[in-house]
């Protein structure tokens, strides 16, 4: 046991690389969420576009992220991750700039589908960057601090770009401080060192695997369901606090809590994870994010709308690194980009779902409407997880033995 401790000890699970990819992850992060919020707004006040129309269009970028992220997971896998990184990064660095461009709504809805591509891809590589950069004992632990650069990111960059809104009323400063932003990510990205992979003994035939991790399907499956989830909630939440609420001023405020709620669950779940609990982390995830969903449209008022942001973040900060670890667990080592994309897939596929349906039941029953749908689908994800995702994710790592560098997990 002592000389386990060392060995552990002496894996730094803060090295160089590490924080330049977590450096990376943030600044695309924050230049994503500083535009999130408050596209529905430019696209009703500059194109006086209907809330189905805005749904469509938005959904567009999360549609074009779920067709590139399997070919994402192939290219991570297939060809060096360093220079596949690089790619991503521009082509999504680049793509923040078409906004400036795009004076019509068509074109504006052609640039935000696009962009959807590297986005997509982006993730996917910077994902596989730290899981490869991350010392094998400190891996569970380091994935979920790797989602602190995002939960900071949606801390800060809502509230900054509501700011914006508010006293300079110009999208265009907005969309030049995302490209900024984003060209900062750029150059960080591009000083990562990402250690070379042994070759592995034969070639293994193109077949649906390499794209879509097949032994993790149900993993994905269940994680499509709180992707519905947040798809609404992130697309609709500004509109809806100005048109149902009458707020504008509060949207920044509850993604604060809901970013708060992300960052004390990715501390407080550290111990677990590092522990290989998975399973017990996901099980409170999804039990508080419900109770959080269902609290949002149970409860109209200032404290519902408050402590669900608060309840949603810390259900969110358990599910997503826990997830994760679940499903690269059940891969093996060559296979880990395309673990990584299949769930970003599946999240993806939920969160495109949410924003077209969320549109539809806005513009034909109203918000409110879209938001029990969310609270309804979180409930079911749940049950799914508990009556079967569970027991096929504890299956399917007592037949993986072959992984032999996965911290091992338990039920915890």
């Amino acid at each position: 046991m002592t000389t386990e401790n060392n060995r552990h000890s002496g894996e730094r699970l803060w090295n160089a690389e590490y924080l330049k990819v977590l450096a990376a992850n943030f600044s695309m992060s924050f230049a994503f969420f500083l535009l999130t919020p408050l596209l529905p707004l430019y696209l009703s006040e500059n194109f006086n576009a209907a809330k189905d129309i805005i749904g469509i269009i938005l959904s567009g970028y999360t549609v074009t992220a779920l067709l590139v992220r399997p070919f994402s997971g192939y290219a991570v896998d297939s060809f060096p991750r360093k220079k596949v990184l690089l790619v991503c990064l521009f082509l999504y660095f680049i793509f923040f700039g078409g906004y400036l461009l795009a004076g019509t709504l068509m074109l504006f809805a052609l640039v935000r589908t696009l962009h959807g591509g590297p986005f997509g891809a982006f993730t996917v590589a910077n994902n596989t960057a730290a899981i490869d950069v991350l010392p094998p004992s400190r891996r569970n632990e380091g994935i979920g601090f790797y989602g602190l650069g995002n939960n900071v990111a949606m801390a800060i960059a809502p509230t900054v770009g509501i700011c914006i809104y508010e006293y300079a009323h110009n999208f265009d400063i907005l969309f030049w401080a995302a490209f900024l932003v984003a060209g900062l990510g750029l150059v960080v990205g591009g000083t990562v060192k990402i250690p070379p992979r042994p070759p592995v003994a034969g070639k293994r035939p193109l077949s649906l695997d390499r794209f879509f991790l097949l032994k993790g399907w149900l993993i994905g499956f269940n994680m499509a369901f709180f992707g519905y989830c947040y798809g609404v909630l992130s697309h609709y939440l500004a509109i809806y606090g100005k048109e149902v609420m009458g707020v504008t001023d509060g949207i920044g405020t509850f993604f604060m809590l809901f970013s708060i709620g992300l960052i004390l669950s990715r501390l407080q779940g550290a111990k677990a994870l590092r522990s290989g609990c998975l399973t017990r982390n996901a099980a409170e995830g999804v039990i508080i994010s419900t109770g959080g969903y269902v609290l949002f449209v149970a409860w109209p008022g200032e404290i519902g709308y408050y402590v669900s942001a608060l309840l949603i973040g810390l259900g969110n900060g358990h599910i997503w690194p826990a997830f994760l670890n679940m499903i690269v667990s059940v891969s093996s080592n060559n296979e880990r980009g395309t673990a990584t994309s299949t769930l970003l897939t599946s999240w993806d596929l939920g969160i495109g779902f949410g924003i077209l349906f969320g549109g539809v039941a806005a513009e034909y029953f109203g918000y409110i409407s879209a938001f029990w749908s969310a609270a309804l689908f979180h409930a079911a994800g749940a049950l799914l997880f508990f009556a079967a995702t569970r027991k096929f994710f504890l299956r399917k790592t007592q037949q993986n033995n072959s992984n032999t560098d996965a911290p091992q997990s338990s039920a915890g």
